[in-house]
């Protein structure tokens, strides 16, 4: 999905899991509007993008290859990021180890991925918010069980973690049918997407040898996130030698479908 001026600053807007570029409906108007040239991609593994084979090819270092890679492709040196949730990891890494390509660094409701590891190791709550990642490390099951009913667990979950109204019928109809997009040897794309949380537990590369944030960097954060706590948010920007933390008290780990007008009027400012 491609939007906005051929000559504005391009801004690269990553999704998570398990959205694809439909998550951004409404934040591209927005970012359009201001002068922006929007790019928003399914990334690898999801909806219509490419599912190659094999837990390997989601690792981080593939992904944020990926972007550059988007880069490259728009004919400049460096563009905005924004991401939620796994498109924030990504954008988070590829801030830390390509620096010269990232220009300003959006990211919404997943802190700095150091943070996230030493969390992971010392806080039980946390933990307990991730148990879904060690379910998912279980081969074809977890899968399998998402995707019975019409994938009744996975729209169950999205309703349940957001504010009510947050995922029309018609959302959740399209996120359906972005899950059932088929890859390669014709599994449902949610096996892929499933196994970008594999690869980081499997196939994780070195870390960045700078974990410091360079860049411009601002981090919105929904208080009443079921995945992960607020207490990561602040030591995510400590890391970032420009950065601002914004919290919106109200709003669910979905915060940018919840609270799209107080987002993208942050976001457009921060670009500015």
């Amino acid at each position: 999905m491609q939007d906005g001026p051929e000559n504005g600053p391009l801004v690269i807007l990553l999704h998570g899991f398990p959205e694809f570029w439909y998550s951004w409906r409404a934040q591209i108007p927005a970012l359009v509007a201001a002068g922006f040239r929007v790019w928003v991609p399914d990334q690898r593994g999801y909806n219509l993008s490419d599912k190659p084979v094999g837990i390997r090819q989601y690792s981080i270092d593939k992904l944020v290859a990926d972007v550059l890679g988007l880069i490259d492709a728009a004919g400049v040196d460096k563009a905005i990021i924004i991401g939620h949730d796994w498109g924030a990891v990504v954008a988070w890494w590829l801030a830390a180890s390509h620096p010269e390509r990232v220009d300003k660094l959006v990211c919404m409701n997943v802190p700095h991925y150091a943070v996230m590891l030493r969390f992971l190791r010392k806080s039980p709550r946390q933990l307990l918010k991730s148990w879904y990642t060690a379910f998912f490390q279980i081969p074809f099951l977890p899968e399998w069980l998402s995707g019975l009913g019409r994938y009744w667990g996975m729209t169950r979950t999205l309703r349940q973690s957001s504010r009510p109204g947050t995922f029309s019928a018609a959302d959740l109809n399209a996120y359906q049918t972005a899950w059932s997009q088929p890859g390669p040897t014709g599994v449902p794309a949610l096996r892929t997407m499933i196994n970008w949380y594999r690869a980081f537990a499997q196939h994780r590369p070195a870390l960045p040898i700078n974990e410091r944030i360079t860049v411009p960097t601002l981090l919105i954060w929904g208080v009443k996130d079921d995945f992960l706590i607020r207490d990561m948010a602040q030591p995510s920007i400590d890391l970032c030698d420009t950065g601002q933390l914004v919290f919106f008290e109200n709003a669910t780990h979905w915060v940018q479908h919840e609270e799209a007008g107080g987002v993208n009027e942050l976001v457009v400012e921060f670009l500015g």
